[in-house]
C-alpha cells in the first residue's frame, strides 16, 4: 500500500520518502522530549517545505524512539522500578516504595489510554481539523502561558520520591492534553509537575518516568493500526528508518533538556513556544 488514507488512517509519510521522513525524523526526535511539541514543528517543518502531513500515525508510532531515549536515560531508574517491583510482588512487600511508584505511574496511565481510545477517530482521521496551523498555534500559545504562570508561582522544593498518588493522577490527567497537536506531552507533565512543587530537573525525571506507558501503548497501537491498514513493506522501512533517525535525536534532546533545567529553568521554552504560536497565527491569517 502506498502513502494514502485508508480505513481513515493516514499513511501519507509514505509518499515523502527515505530523505524527507530521516529529516522528519531529526524533528520529532529532537521536540518529542522537549516541551515545544512535535507535532506542531512536524506540521511547521511540513508546510514551509511544501510536503504532505506525513499524518498523525506517522507521529505516534515515533514516539517509540522517544521511548529509547527515555528508558536508556533513565535506565537506572527504570531497571530499579522494575526490580524492586517484582521483587516486592514476590516477597508480597506491597508496602515496597518502588512498588508503590510504578503501580501509581500505572494509574496514571489510565486517563490518557481512555482518552486516546474515546478519541481515536478524531485523532487519527485524514485531514483533522485538530492538526490545522492554527489550531496548534493558540495551543502553542496557551502552553506558553501555562508554563509561564507555573514558572512565577511554583516552589521548585520536591523530588520524585516525595511524590503521592495524588501527584501521579494529576500528571496523569494533564498527559491527557497532549493528544491535542501543539500542546506537547512533555510540555504539559512537565507543567504539572511544576505546578505541584518539583524541582525542574525532578520535575522532568517525574513526566519522563510516568510517561513510558503511555508512550509504549501509543506507539504499538498505531503500529498495529498501520499493520491492519496494510502497510507494505516499502512503508515499513521507511518507518523503521524515521524510527531509528529519530532514536538518535530524541537522546540528544533529553540530554539538553535535564541539562537546561539543571541550570537555568523553562522560559527559553515558554518564550519560543510563545513566538512560535504567535508566528504561526500570523501567518496563515
Amino acid at each position: 500500500m502506498t502513502g494514502s488514507c485508508t480505513s481513515g488512517i493516514d499513511t501519507g509519510f509514505v509518499t515523502l520518502g527515505y530523505a524527507k521522513v530521516a529529516m522528519l525524523g531529526v524533528v520529532q526526535g529532537i521536540t518529542e522530549l522537549l516541551p515545544i511539541s512535535s507535532t506542531a514543528h512536524m506540521r511547521i517543518v511540513s508546510a514551509i517545505l511544501g510536503w504532505r502531513d506525513p499524518g498523525s500515525a506517522f507521529s505516534a508510532a515515533m514516539q517509540l524512539a522517544a521511548l529509547v531515549a527515555v528508558i536508556s536515560y533513565f535506565w537506572q531508574d527504570v531497571r530499579r522500578l522494575a526490580v524492586g517491583s517484582v521483587s516486592a510482588i514476590c516477597q508480597r512487600q506491597f508496602a515496597d516504595p518502588e512498588l508503590r511508584i510504578a503501580m501509581w505511574i500505572a494509574l496514571a496511565t489510565i486517563p490518557i489510554l481512555l482518552a486516546g481510545i474515546l478519541l481515536s477517530d478524531s485523532l487519527n482521521t485524514c485531514s483533522s481539523p485538530i492538526r490545522a496551523l492554527p489550531a496548534i498555534g493558540w495551543a502553542c500559545i496557551a502552553m506558553a502561558a501555562l508554563m509561564a504562570l507555573t514558572e512565577l508561582l511554583a516552589r521548585h522544593r520536591r523530588s520524585v520520591e516525595d511524590a503521592s498518588l495524588v501527584d501521579a493522577l494529576l500528571v496523569g490527567l494533564a498527559q491527557v492534553g497532549a493528544l491535542i497537536p501543539g500542546v506537547s506531552r512533555s510540555g504539559s507533565t512537565l507543567t504539572s509537575a511544576l505546578a505541584l512543587g518539583f524541582k525542574r530537573e525532578e520535575a522532568a525525571r517525574f513526566s519522563f518516568l510516568l510517561g513510558i506507558p503511555a508512550i509504549a501503548l501509543a506507539g504499538s497501537k498505531e503500529l498495529w493500526e498501520l499493520h491492519q491498514a496494510n502497510l507494505d513493506m516499502h512503508g515499513w522501512s521507511i518507518l523503521a528508518l524515521g524510527l531509528i533517525v529519530a532514536s538518535v535525536s530524541a537522546f540528544v534532546a533529553i540530554w539538553t533538556l535535564m541539562h537546561i533545567l539543571e541550570r537555568f529553568s523553562t522560559w527559553p521554552f515558554v518564550v519560543y513556544r510563545g513566538l512560535l504560536g504567535i508566528l504561526l497565527l500570523v501567518a496563515v491569517s
